[in-house]
């Protein structure tokens, strides 16, 4: 341990105690430290090691962490409101909240899905066979946004890039149903695959569809050269690229073989003057792997696509095939969550991840005003909204003392940063109206099809009208927070909990924790992505050549030292996927310092539990997380996941900023030192 380190542990508290934080005594976790590991060997080993060995994974997760302990939290606070909602509900619910009871009154009655077995989804797979022709399937497909039909192209409707006042229908590549094309692609992925194939055939065949072992060969062999035809994620990271307006009368000549009037018709954007393509080289590619492949092999894909995002909903067989595939094999989760967790992710929404009932088919906004009502207090609020606005001064302050960005480009810099909008905890306005939507007590899956036809339908008012900039894209119950292109920051009430933030913390460990989180948000406006916006929220190029040069190299040198680190054996962290966030975390924690030292207005920090206050805000940013993973979770989170492996969001990050050498007596030939010239500076 270093000598710097061991007289901070010597010294006495010196400041006044705390009132009542989550971690005692002052915010935390003094129980969490491995300290047989020195700070700059595994920083993140250092900060968590005694936590990580008494937490084992949950048989019912594929990690354990700090972040889902804030998820266990706020879910236990969901289950007390959706409980309540669902006692003596209405057969004709009419307000949100009864609807909320209603939905999950049907979710929870598990005796009435398994009598009912795969007859909820007899209308899909019904309208699956009877389509006569490629142009049948493709209209079929063009409900994939309001519906459980899968697409070969995805839709989606957002700010226009180029003229940020009005919103554009996006087309996107779409139809696979692994996390990512290289789960058909690699040799070291091939057991995953066969694993798909074989949960492919269980679903057709406990719907009903023919020679389901045929059908399951045939349609994996179509995902596979859709894959094959696919832009790799690293590819889809250059949004400049991706932004190609067409007409879209325009398609069918672009990207022959797929019936696009039908598509686009029933989908409700036939009508628009203008789409935007994003992987446009992909496109007449995966058009003609369409219109090649033979019409009862889709059939096939949609029955198996369909009852796969339905499953969740449906009887005990779909609901295991479906977990023992998604979470078992895909991410090493050795037990089904208990019914009540699923149910409030069905209604609720929740983290997009293997379940579609997190992120499909939801009453997600009505929960979300019931939670922000009873637990989200305004103090709170206040205070997170207090210490944004320090971290943008900290960061306008770093932005002016860069060396290495000429001043045309800073003063474009400062610009945008000035143009974005903090929204915390719950929006000011309601976000849904739920009114015209039907819930029924006894039909889960027309629940789901109902809420998700209101999602669509709401995106397509919307998009004939100018951009609300008071949107939100996350729901008050989220554990998350974003940075839109809207130029909009948001951290809502599901993430504002310890370690995250603790109102009652010390100052230095919230810095550390929101603090880094905010600067991180913040920082993804400037990363290797948001660097391509301008302060109008327009795709233009601001920046001067040189300066462009000298930010390339610099997120080269952090990509470099990223590339190095191994999750796990064979499977190297990709620093063209995660460099936007890598660049986040490098940007979010160096400013989260700078604020929590200027908030000290001069005076020296207090030294807490023999800790600087330098310590205490890379202690809040590493225990913030600290967590575990199964193997094959990790596998997908690195193949897949623009994120860093947790462990290296925190080592990652300190080796690059000069502070925390000093605070940990770090030296050369400790595991993580880096010469000062080697350091990544960017923002």
């Amino acid at each position: 341990m270093s000598k710097i380190f061991l007289l901070a542990a010597a010294t006495v508290l010196t400041a006044p105690a705390f009132a009542a934080p989550l971690y005692q005594p002052f915010g935390l976790d003094l129980t969490a430290f491995d300290k047989s590991v020195k700070p700059g060997d595994d920083f993140f080993q250092y900060a968590n090691g005694a936590y990580l060995a008494r937490t084992t994974i949950p048989a019912d997760r594929p990690a354990a962490s700090r972040r889902l302990e804030m998820t266990d939290r706020m879910e236990a606070n969901l289950h007390q409101l959706l409980d309540q909602a669902a006692k003596g509900v209405s057969t004709s619910p009419r307000t949100d909240a009864e609807k909320v009871g209603a939905f999950y009154a049907s979710f929870m009655d598990e005796a009435q899905a398994d009598r009912l077995g795969a007859a909820p989804l007899k209308p899909e797979l019904d309208a699956i066979r009877v389509a006569p022709d490629r142009a049948a399937l493709a209209r079929l497909m063009g409900e994939a946004p309001s519906g459980l039909y899968p697409g070969l192209f995805g839709i989606s409707i957002d700010s226009d890039l180029k003229d940020p006042r009005r919103y554009a229908v996006y087309l996107s590549q779409s139809g696979l149903g692994l996390p990512d094309r290289d789960y058909y692609l690699k040799p070291e992925l091939v057991a995953k695959k066969d694993a798909y194939r074989a949960y492919a055939a269980k679903l057709l065949a406990l719907a009903g569809w023919p020679e389901p072992e045929k059908a399951a060969e045939a349609l994996v062999a179509f995902e596979t050269r859709v894959a094959d035809a696919s832009w790799t994620k690293v590819q889809q990271r250059d949004i400049t690229t991706q932004y190609n307006p067409m007409a879209p009368g325009a398609l069918a000549g672009f990207a022959p073989g797929f019936d696009w009037a039908p598509f686009l018709d029933r989908a409700g954007v036939a009508g628009k003057p203008m789409l935007v393509v994003a992987e446009k080289s992909a496109f007449p590619k995966l058009a003609a792997i369409y219109g090649e492949t033979p019409v009862d092999t889709l059939k096939a894909w949609m029955a198996f696509r369909a009852a796969d995002a339905a499953a969740p909903y449906l009887s005990k067989p779909f609901v295991d095939a479906h977990f023992d595939f998604r979470l078992k094999q895909l991410t090493g989760q050795d037990q089904q969550q208990p019914r009540w967790k699923r149910g409030v992710r069905a209604v609720a929404g929740g983290d997009c991840g293997a379940e579609p009932a997190s992120c499909f088919g939801t009453l997600n906004w009505a929960v979300g005003d019931l939670y922000a009502q009873r637990y989200f207090p305004p103090a709170t609020k206040a205070k997170v909204t207090e210490l944004v606005g320090n971290l943008k001064l900290a960061m306008r302050g770093r932005i002016e003392r860069l060396d290495w960005m000429g001043p045309q480009t800073k003063a474009e810099a400062l610009k945008k940063l000035d143009t974005y909008t903090i929204k915390v905890g719950y929006p000011d306005t309601p976000q849904r109206d739920y009114a015209g939507v039907v819930i029924r007590r006894d039909d889960l899956l027309g629940n789901v099809r109902r809420a998700a036809a209101n999602d669509w339908a709401f995106m397509l008012k919307r998009s004939a009208g100018p951009v609300d900039r008071g949107a939100w894209l996350m729901t008050p119950q989220t554990n998350d927070a974003y940075n839109g292109s809207l130029r909009d920051i948001v951290f809502p009430a599901g993430i504002l909990q310890a370690p995250i933030f603790d109102a009652d913390a010390d100052p230095a460990i919230n810095y550390g924790g929101i603090g880094g989180v905010i600067g991180h948000e913040l920082t993804h406006g400037f990363d290797d992505q948001g660097r391509s916006i301008d302060a109008a929220g327009a795709l233009r190029d601001w920046w001067t050549p040189a300066d462009a040069e000298a930010f390339k190299a610099r997120a080269k040198m952090l990509g470099d030292q990223y590339a190095q680190f191994e999750p796990v054996p064979g499977f190297h962290i990709n620093p063209g996927l995660t460099m936007g966030e890598n660049i986040a975390d490098l940007g979010g924690l160096a400013i989260a310092l700078d604020a929590y030292h200027a908030s000290l207005k001069g005076k020296p920090a207090p030294v807490i539990g023999g800790l600087t206050g330098d310590q205490r805000v890379f202690l809040g940013w590493a225990q913030a997380w600290a967590g575990k993973m199964t193997p094959d979770a990790i596998k997908q989170m690195t193949v897949s996941d623009p994120h860093s492996f947790r462990k290296f969001r925190v080592n990652g990050p300190v080796r690059n900023i000069d502070a925390w050498y000093a605070a940990f007596g770090v030296r050369p030939g400790d595991a993580l030192y880096l010469a000062p010239e080697d350091r990544a500076r960017i923002w």
